[in-house]
């Protein structure tokens, strides 16, 4: 007998080039998929402390795209959209940003996200 769950694969993808991030998002938008990204660093702490809590959201959150982005991995994106300081949460839908959460805040975040899907499922 498999034990269920304990290798879970993660459902958070992580963006390693601007053609991955054009890929994914591109694919959700033909879908109908919201997206919500976390841009990070590896040199930024807080950020990367924002990980297992980006892991579980994903995995609570199965109709959302999760992407993970390091923004010295691929700057072209960062740059596009305007991402300051990290960890920085952008929540997308059809192409569009329609939150963006700066700073290490799990609940703020969770409350938002949240509320976004719920928007999302409501309006079907």
């Amino acid at each position: 007998m498999e034990a269920q769950g304990q290798l879970q694969k993660s459902r958070v993808v992580k963006v390693d080039s601007e053609e991955t991030w054009d890929f994914y998002v591109t694919r959700a938008d033909n879908q109908g998929c919201p997206i919500v990204v976390h841009f990070t660093a590896a040199w930024c702490v807080p950020a990367v402390a924002m990980n297992p809590f980006f892991e579980e959201l994903a995995l609570n959150y199965q109709d959302v795209l999760f992407l993970l982005v390091d923004v010295d991995e691929v700057k072209g994106v960062a740059k596009e959209k305007k991402i300051k300081a990290m960890p920085t949460f952008l929540v997308m839908r059809s192409g569009s940003v329609v939150d963006k959460l700066v700073g290490a805040n799990p609940e703020k975040i969770r409350k938002r996200i949240d509320s976004f899907v719920r928007t999302i499922r409501l309006s079907g």
